[in-house]
C-alpha cells in the first residue's frame, strides 16, 4: 500500500470515528453531519470560564449591564427563545443559560457553548433594534451553539493535525517540515464561523424567533440594517466572517413560508 494512500484511509477513518450531528432537523432542516472528537463537556467547561472572566473584566470597567431596562430587555427575549431551543435538542433548554450585556459600541453578540450569550449595546442601540430583531440576532447565535460550531472547528483542526502527524512520520519529514504544515493549516482553520455554519445559524435562528412568537420577518429588516452598516464601514464583528449581502437577505425571504406558520401558532 502507498504511503499517499495509507494517509487517506487513516485520515478518512479519523473524519468517520467522530461523525454525528448534534441538533434535529427542525422546519428548516438542518441536518448535516459533523465531525465530533472532542467532548461536549471539554468546549462547555471553557466556555464556561471564559465566560466567566468576561464578566469579571467587564465588572472591573464598569461595562457590565449598566442599562437595567436594556438588560431587561435582552433577557425576556431569552426566556422566550430558550425552551423552543428544544426542538433541536432536547437538552438545551437545561443549560445553565446566561444572558448579560456588555457596555460597548462594537456592533456584537455571541452566545458561547452551554448558553452564555452576550449583547453588546452598541448593537442594540445604534442599529435601533426591536425586540424582534434581537430576537434573530439571539436565535442566529443560540444556533452556533446548539450546532456546536465551535467543537466542530476545533475537532477539525485535530483531526488534521493528526494527519498531518501522520503523514510526516510516514514520508519521513523532519519536525521542522511538520510545524509548518501545521502552522499552514492553522492559517486556513476560520476563527470565524464558515458560510456553511453561518447559513445554518441564520436558517435555525429565524425558526428559534418565530417559535417565540417574534416575526420572523425582522430577518430581512435586521439583515438590512446589518448592509447599511457596511457602507463605507467595517461590518459588525460577528459578520465579519461573511458579511450580509443581498444573497443572504433572499435566503431568509424563501424561509419566510416555512417560518411563518410557526409565528402565527406561537401568537395564538
Amino acid at each position: 500500500m502507498s504511503r499517499l494512500l495509507l494517509i487517506s484511509l487513516l485520515g478518512a477513518l479519523l473524519a468517520l470515528a467522530g461523525c454525528q450531528t448534534t441538533t434535529s432537523g427542525g422546519a428548516t432542516g438542518v441536518a448535516r453531519p459533523q465531525l465530533m472528537l472532542v467532548s461536549s463537556e471539554q468546549l462547555e467547561r471553557s466556555a464556561a470560564n471564559s465566560y466567566t472572566k468576561l464578566l469579571a473584566d467587564a465588572t472591573e470597567a464598569g461595562a457590565l449591564n449598566t442599562n437595567a431596562a436594556l438588560v431587561k430587555r435582552v433577557r425576556a427575549v431569552a426566556q422566550r427563545i430558550a425552551p423552543q431551543t428544544a426542538v433541536f435538542r432536547a437538552d438545551a433548554p437545561a443549560w445553565n443559560w446566561q444572558v448579560n450585556v456588555l457596555e460597548s459600541k462594537a456592533l456584537n453578540a455571541f452566545c458561547m457553548p452551554g448558553g452564555k450569550i452576550a449583547f453588546n449595546s452598541g448593537l442594540i442601540e445604534q442599529l435601533k433594534l426591536s425586540d424582534a430583531e434581537i430576537a434573530v440576532v439571539m436565535g442566529h447565535e443560540i444556533a452556533h451553539a446548539l450546532r456546536e460550531h465551535s467543537r466542530e472547528q476545533v475537532s477539525q483542526a485535530l483531526a488534521a493535525q493528526a494527519t498531518i502527524g501522520i503523514g510526516a512520520a510516514l514520508l519521513g519529514l523532519t519536525q521542522g517540515a511538520t510545524d509548518l504544515a501545521s502552522a499552514g493549516y492553522q492559517s486556513f482553520i476560520a476563527t470565524r464561523f464558515s458560510r456553511d455554519d453561518e447559513a445554518e445559524a441564520d436558517r435555525m435562528g429565524l425558526e428559534l424567533a418565530a417559535r417565540a412568537g417574534y416575526d420572523p420577518r425582522a430577518g430581512v429588516s435586521l439583515w438590512r440594517k446589518m448592509m447599511a452598516t457596511q457602507q463605507g464601514q467595517r461590518p459588525p464583528e460577528f459578520l465579519s466572517s461573511h458579511p450580509a449581502d443581498a444573497n443572504r437577505v433572499r435566503a431568509i425571504e424563501e424561509l419566510l413560508p416555512v417560518v411563518t406558520p410557526l409565528y402565527d401558532a406561537a401568537k395564538r
